[in-house]
């Protein structure tokens, strides 16, 4: 389904970062994992694709650095040639009520999550056009849509994700680059695990399906968007809630 396409994806050392990678290199794609933390789990990753039979590097670059994001796609294109498929997944949460959000919470997971999905697609965006063929997935979140509670600068951040989706969309149309949206909702990762039976609980009863879902829910949405099969997607956000956004 993939074959012979290279993607970049942020934050894929672990979660559905890692998930989305591992998926997109099962359907036949090399795989560029960025990372700005764990170098082992990223190269870790790295060698579950190359086991594969595919090509992979990790490259590290805090995407919240315009310049770096501008190296990287650099090194890469050199390094791969191409990259047919961009997937902005990398993302930080800094939680608290507002009378309590320090200033630079709100910034960070703005710089992060916001201006660092627009750093990557920025940089990315002649090489594209050069090409005249591109996928842009881009991670939001139920938040985004819905709010919540003691997540104002995350949800605020996601909500921008959205809009910055669409009107790029609208932008490279014409060149056969889709640009879409993923939202998840409560997915099954590490930082899910950590909470509380109570808020587990609470979560669930805000579920229609009345589960979470899993990385694998989120990949496989990602690898669709990133296929041919959906040529004829732009510019929309896709749902993957278990009916949270209803």
């Amino acid at each position: 389904m993939l074959s012979g396409k290279v993607a970049l994806v942020t934050g894929a050392s672990r979660g559905i970062g890692k998930e989305i990678a591992l998926t997109l290199a099962r359907y036949g794609a090399d795989v560029i994992v960025n990372y700005n933390g764990s170098q082992d789990k990223a190269q870790e990753v790295v060698a579950e694709i190359r086991n594969m039979g595919r090509k992979s590097d990790a490259v590290k670059c805090s995407v919240a650095d315009y310049a770096a994001c501008g190296k990287m796609v650099e090194d890469m294109l050199a390094v791969f040639g191409h990259i047919d498929i961009l997937v902005n997944n990398a993302g930080i949460t800094r939680d608290n009520l507002v009378i309590k959000m320090a200033e630079e919470d709100f910034d960070a997971v703005i710089d992060t999550n916001l201006k660092g999905t627009f750093n990557t697609i920025r940089h990315m965006y002649r090489p594209f056009l050069k090409q005249k063929a591109g996928r842009i997935i881009n991670l939001s979140s139920v938040s985004g849509v819905l709010g919540n509670a003691g997540q104002a600068n995350y949800a605020a951040s996601k909500a921008g994700v959205i809009g910055l989706t669409k009107s790029v969309a609208r932008e490279l149309a014409g060149r056969n680059i889709t640009v879409n949206a993923v939202a998840p909702g409560f997915i099954d990762t590490d930082m899910t695990q950590a909470m509380t039976d109570t808020a587990k609980e609470a979560a669930l009863a805000q579920i229609p399906l009345r589960r979470m879902g899993t990385p694998a829910d989120i990949a496989e949405t990602v690898a669709f968007l990133a296929s041919d099969k959906a040529s004829y997607i732009t510019g929309q956000v896709i749902f993957v809630d278990g009916g949270m956004a209803g």
